[in-house]
């Protein structure tokens, strides 16, 4: 009986050109895409101290942006209008924010360098792979570490640590230190109070 299925299942195809024929975005989408593949070279090419500039590039683009973020001129946001980042949280270098759907990081939050937030993917049941844009969401005080990566539909809740080269494809509870792939409840987070 599970042979038989296997075999029906591997004889489907995939439709790869009613994929490709699919409306992703709708027009103002598509336009926001377009005015931000210029715009963010104003974000990209500021000195890398420029958080500032880098905040107020990201506003003006459709992100909410708190107080006190620092977000590094090699980090790649894809779509700001899809990003909200709370009060004194980092995005570090060469991090990659995939936020085809929304992506909400929290204050106090730390993303470090080449972390991957990736709030885009494919349904893979459907022949057609449509694409499908689950949230992220990353409670405060969180830290997701280099490298790590953060599947789409995650959530990272508040206090958490996504270890680094950790692959997080389902949430991790609050004050938990999570590492491996897939990544797994390692420890419980305690902060000092010195």
């Amino acid at each position: 009986m599970n042979q038989e299925r296997a075999s029906t299942e591997r004889s489907a195809q995939l439709s790869i050109g009613e994929n490709r024929q699919a409306q992703k975005y709708d027009f103002s989408e598509l336009l926001r895409r377009v005015l931000w593949m210029i715009g963010q070279y104003a974000f990209r090419w500021s000195p890398r101290t420029a958080f500032g500039w880098r905040r107020f590039v990201l506003r003006l683009f459709g992100a909410t942006v708190g107080t006190e973020v620092h977000i590094y001129n090699t980090a790649t946001i894809y779509y700001p209008w899809n990003l909200t980042i709370g009060d004194w949280s980092s995005i570090g270098e060469d991090a990659l924010v995939y936020n085809l759907g929304p992506v909400t990081v929290g204050e106090r939050v730390t993303v470090s360098q080449r972390a991957h937030l990736c709030a885009g993917t494919h349904d893979h049941r459907d022949p057609a792979m449509p694409l499908l844009k689950p949230p992220i969401t990353v409670g405060d005080q969180a830290w997701v570490c280099a490298d790590a990566f953060v599947g789409p539909g995650v959530t990272v809740g508040e206090g958490a640590v996504v270890g680094a080269r950790a692959v997080a494809v389902n949430d991790v509870d609050d004050w938990t230190i999570a590492g491996g792939n897939p990544a797994r409840p390692l420890k419980e987070r305690k902060l000092s109070s010195t």
